[in-house]
Order: structure tokens, then sequence, then C-alpha cells
């Protein structure tokens, strides 16, 4: 077989796996976004309170867990004790449930840690404290002042995580036995496909610049004085 039909063979291939992957990656993170804003919020908000300390409990031991033991835990829950969800394979909804539930328990525990430390750094800035002395009230003051200001950290590392979810999660997919690009990753080396493995590694690089390039573009967005020429003494 001539070089160029293998490459064309191996792009095939992990073309046709991307979707799999693709699908657990935003389920999970849109997951962790949705969990990890308001506990991170509370938490600041909160802070040193009753609610503070179970928010930083929750965050450290999800970020602890190794995802293959949550898997196997989840397995045992859900599909075995509970008979509510499919172990292993891709068909219908049920079975994306619990590969995304396992990618998005450590995304949301690692976003709230962050979303919390970055409110409340924005909390202490003087604009902030200018938004109380007028009269605004504390949900006013989070909503439209301190929250969308202290988004770009948290985008920088939603963008990265889901940077390493797009180039598969090995680990997860082998357990379900999700047919994603993770899963084709572990087969090749298995198989010692080096060429499928140069492949997903140049494919994972492209996915990565692209996201960052996006984060880059959202900056300016989220925060007009990131954007090029707004810097001061510039034209």
């Amino acid at each position: 077989m001539s070089p160029g039909v293998t490459s064309g063979t191996k792009s095939v291939a992990i073309s046709a796996r991307f979707p799999a992957t693709a699908q657990v990656a935003l389920l999970a993170t849109l997951f962790g976004v949705t969990l990890s804003l308001p506990l991170g919020v509370l938490s600041a908000v909160r802070r040193n309170a009753l609610m503070d300390h179970l928010c930083r409990l929750w965050a450290l031991f999800g970020a602890s867990l190794p995802s293959f033991w949550l898997a196997y835990l989840l397995i045992l829950l859900f599909a075995v004790h509970l008979q509510l969800l499919p172990v292993a394979g891709r068909g219908t909804p049920a079975h994306v449930v619990l590969p995304a539930l396992t990618l998005g328990v450590g995304a949301a525990a690692t976003l709230t840690r962050l979303t919390r430390s970055s409110l409340l750094e924005t909390l202490r800035e003087e604009y902030v404290r200018t938004a109380h002395a007028k009269g605004l009230s504390e949900h006013a003051v989070i909503a439209r002042h301190a929250l969308p200001n202290s988004l770009i950290p948290l985008v920088t590392a939603l963008g990265i995580r889901l940077g390493h979810l797009l180039a598969g999660s090995a680990i997860v997919e082998t357990v379900f036995g999700w047919p994603g690009i993770g899963k084709l990753m572990v087969d090749a080396i298995y198989n010692r496909d080096y060429p499928l493995i140069q492949g997903f590694v140049l494919f994972t690089g492209t996915v990565f610049v692209l996201l960052n390039l996006f984060v880059d573009v959202l900056y300016g967005w989220l925060d007009p004085r990131v954007r090029l020429g707004s810097t001061a003494g510039g034209p």
C-alpha cells in the first residue's frame, strides 16, 4: 500500500471517530460549566461560611478522583445496582451519560476552584467597592460587574480542558467502550500502528492550536482592554 493511501486511510479513521469524542467532550464541558459557575460564585460570595467549606471540599474531592476509579463507581451504581444506564457502547442518548459524567466531574471541580479564586480577586477591586457605594444590590454587583471581569482565567482553563477532552480521553473511552479517538489511539498503540499514532498527534496539535486561537479571540469580546491596538500609548 502506498504512503498516500495509508495516510488517507488513517485520516478517515480519525475523522470517523472524532464525532463520538466531540459528543462526550461537549456534554462533559457543559456539565462542568453548569455546575462550577454557581458553586464557585456561591463559594466566593459566602467566603469562610459553611457553604464555602462544602464547595471547597467538593472541589478538592472531585479534582482528586482518578477518572478510571470514578468510571467504575458510576458503572457499579447506575448500571449494575440501579440498572438505569448501559455499561458500554454508543447507540442511544443513555450511552453517553456515564462517560460525560465521569469527565464532567473533574472539569467541574477544577473550574469551581478557579471561579472562586478569580471572583475573590475581582471582588477586591476598587470598581466593585464603588458599585457597592452607589447602592447597587449584591446580586447586581456580582452579575454585572464582578463575574464578567473574572471570566478570563476561567475561559483559559476551559479552553485547555476542552482541548484535552477533544484530543481523546483514552482511559474513560476504554473503560466505557466508547468509540472515540482516545480508544482508537489506545488500539493503535497496542497494534503498533505508527502512522495512525502520528496522525493522532498531528490532529491533537491542530485541535489545541485552533482552541487557543478561539480563546484569544474570545478574550477581546469578554474584555475590550485586551484587544489589539487598545494598549496604553497605542495609536
